[in-house]
């Protein structure tokens, strides 16, 4: 990696399907305005439980790192 910074974001991604669903849908929304995404972090998971006692929605705490680009 060249000399830079290293700017880091927390989102929190939501899936009806599953917690890594829920990860890849934080990044692909994330990647939609920001360029050069170097990794994710997972911090928390949670999930909402429905009335009939099934995982209804999973949720993730990411931190998204990029690279803070320089202007010309």
């Amino acid at each position: 990696m060249a000399d830079g910074v290293i700017k880091i974001i927390e989102l929190v991604g939501v899936s009806s399907e599953s917690f890594s669903a829920a990860v890849r849908n934080a990044v692909a929304e994330a990647s939609k305005t920001i360029r050069g995404i170097t990794g994710v972090d997972v911090m928390q998971s949670s999930a909402k439980v429905g009335d009939d006692g099934s995982i209804s929605e999973y949720h993730v705490n990411v931190k998204i790192a990029f690279m803070l680009e320089r202007g010309e």
